[in-house]
């Protein structure tokens, strides 16, 4: 068996909300009213400022789901680029530097989010990572019904979805590293023999402290990274593909397969300089 590391999305390995450029680009596109807007950017100042209570994201999931009723997959596949286009300069070089060390170490990584299946893993592949968890909702004929589907990679279900991962592919939890901001977040940091907590919110301080995990602080952003078109396009292709020959099937949900990307020359580039240019913490991954 091997080891892995897990990384939690927002405000981990990213600063703010994935979920509000979703919201801007499906706002442009006219899939999200001017009124759903608001509420999106209301939900990431309180989320921003004390993090999303239990009610609040079973409410955004749910929201979301029944916004989506009637859009085809492709159509919400074509805001990849203006999402990527927020989310991008918004990652932590510093974290992405944690990450590639597990990797050059021999470990996968993984993003555990509750953002949406297809987000995380075209931002995986983006990143060079090796795979995402995350929210999956129901698809008919390549329409989304309005209903959830699978595991809600929230709170208790992420450990859940990480234990689909590791019995699939080999991986030995007791000997893995969790990275994360929240206190949300304890059943996933539990999980792994190795949690490290990152900016993390007052409570979950305080359990680091008491528990002498591993803590990481840092608020600065490296310069926007720069992902190549071809690099965008081979993603998104990869992604649509997958979709599109899950999507003949009567009724099942439709994720994104978890395939090992190739780090691209250009994101990897971008992150070593970034990186280098700013003091990286210490990152808990040892060789």
């Amino acid at each position: 068996m091997t080891s892995a590391a897990f990384f939690d999305l927002d405000r981990t390995l990213m600063a703010g909300s994935s979920g509000l450029h979703w919201a801007r680009a499906a706002r442009k596109s006219g899939l999200v009213s001017r009124r759903k807007m608001a509420q999106y950017a209301w939900r990431n100042v309180k989320f921003r400022l004390r993090g999303s209570t239990d009610e609040e994201t079973d409410a955004v999931r749910a929201e979301v789901a029944s916004m989506l009723k009637g859009v085809r997959v492709r159509d919400l596949q074509r805001l990849a680029p203006s999402v990527l286009a927020g989310v991008l300069p918004r990652l932590y070089p510093q974290m992405l530097a944690v990450a590639y060390e597990h990797q050059d170490a021999g470990r996968p990584v993984y993003i555990v989010t509750a953002a949406s299946q297809d987000l995380a893993a075209v931002i995986a592949q983006i990143v060079g990572f090796d795979g995402a968890l995350g929210a999956r909702y129901e698809v008919v004929d390549g329409v989304y019904t309005g209903q959830d589907a699978g595991i809600f990679t929230y709170r208790d279900g992420k450990p859940l979805a990480m234990h689909e991962l590791a019995d699939a592919e080999g991986i030995d939890l007791a000997q893995s590293w969790a990275y994360s901001d929240s206190e949300s977040d304890l059943p996933m940091l539990r999980v792994v023999g190795h949690p490290v907590a990152v900016n993390p919110d007052p409570e979950l301080a305080r359990i680091a402290r008491e528990e002498g995990w591993e803590v990481l602080r840092f608020e600065q952003l490296g310069r926007r990274l720069k992902a190549g078109g071809a690099v965008v396009a081979a993603a998104l292709v990869g992604t649509a593909g997958g979709a599109a020959g899950r999507s003949r099937a009567a009724r099942r949900a439709v994720p994104v397969p978890v395939v090992p990307p190739t780090r691209t020359a250009a994101v990897a580039g971008s992150v070593a300089k970034a990186a280098a240019r700013t003091r990286r913490p210490r990152s808990g991954a040892p060789r």
